[in-house]
């Protein structure tokens, strides 16, 4: 789904009139989340979750903690729902087979570093992982209002730049259930974008936080050249300024909304919009995936990666709960 404008306006008559539905929606979630989980691996297992409805940089986070693991030399495998794929039972991804048709964007960049199972059922998916003796950990991107399997730990995402919108619970707002609840459920809060000090303060004396960005990683093949940019991601605004901050030009930006499948009707507008320009066709990772074969071809990537302002801490932390 694209996210209403009001979400962003704690003073909007639409945030106002849904405010009695977000009540009982977070009283539903509030009291699911407080349900005894029902499976505990065998494995340890980190969450890597949010707060809100998409944006937050969760899936770079994730690659990340992956990372420090297998540096680690330990085996991590990642567990998610699979959101946006046809498949609706417990998988093991494999990128040769599969297509973000059906295992869904997020699956398949995970896919292509590291052993991914998506799964509905998060104790099914666990019980497949725990099942091959080569995984040491389970890495669960999203899941934090999940409770059926037991966390060892788990980290709460954020975008600086937009925290948590308008403050409210959906439908009024963003939020998939209250701030502070999270928090209570948390073990440390990951900060991606620039500083905060609203945020540091309201949750600093709580729990660790860790500050980190995304970079580029390919941007210098676009130095020189003109681009068009389009991205259907949680925050889209997020990916035209890491383009730009890469020292691209961007000279014009389309969003669609969230996991948004393109048609070839979509590419051929774009296709035409960057010919009347002179420019070239730029987007994420995370869309290049949702393309066809064919409507991949003249389309190039920008790569991101996520850099902590202080690895050694997170690896410190990391150690400190006995996960490496």
């Amino acid at each position: 789904m694209k996210a209403p404008n009001f979400w962003n306006d704690p003073n909007s008559a639409w945030t106002k009139a849904l405010k009695p539905l977000s009540r009982i929606y977070g009283d539903i979630v509030r009291g699911r989340v407080q349900t005894k989980p029902s499976y505990v691996s065998s494995l340890p297992v980190i969450c890597v979750g949010n707060v809100t409805m998409g944006g937050s940089g969760k899936t770079p986070v994730v690659q990340a903690i992956v990372k420090l693991l297998k540096d680690a030399g330990k085996h991590p495998a990642v567990l998610l729902r699979g959101y946006g794929g046809s498949i609706k039972h417990t998988l093991a991804v494999d990128p040769k087979q599969h297509d973000a048709k059906a295992v869904g964007d997020e699956a398949l960049l995970h896919a292509a570093f590291v052993p991914t199972v998506i799964s509905p059922d998060r104790v099914k998916g666990a019980q497949a992982i725990d099942g091959d003796t080569w995984n040491t950990h389970i890495v669960m991107d999203d899941g934090l209002q999940n409770p059926s399997l037991k966390k060892n730990l788990s980290f709460l995402v954020v975008d600086s730049t937009n925290p948590f919108g308008n403050g409210e619970i959906f439908p009024a707002g963003p939020l998939r259930e209250s701030v502070d609840d999270a928090a209570r459920r948390v073990d440390a809060m990951v900060i991606v974008g620039n500083k905060n000090d609203a945020l540091t303060t309201r949750f600093g004396f709580m729990f660790p936080y860790f500050q980190a960005r995304l970079a580029p990683v390919n941007a210098d093949q676009f130095k020189g050249k003109d681009v068009t940019a389009f991205a259907g991601i949680g925050n889209p605004h997020k990916f035209f300024d890491t383009l730009k901050q890469g020292g691209v030009t961007v000279l014009d930006t389309h969003f669609y909304p969230d996991h948004h499948r393109y048609t070839d009707k979509d590419i051929r507008h774009l296709y035409d919009k960057a010919a009347r320009n002179g420019t070239i066709l730029v987007t994420t990772r995370k869309d290049w995936v949702r393309l066809t074969p064919v409507q991949r071809q003249g389309v190039y990537v920008l790569d991101v990666e996520l850099i902590w302002e202080d690895k050694d801490a997170v690896i410190a932390f990391l150690r400190l709960k006995g996960m490496i």
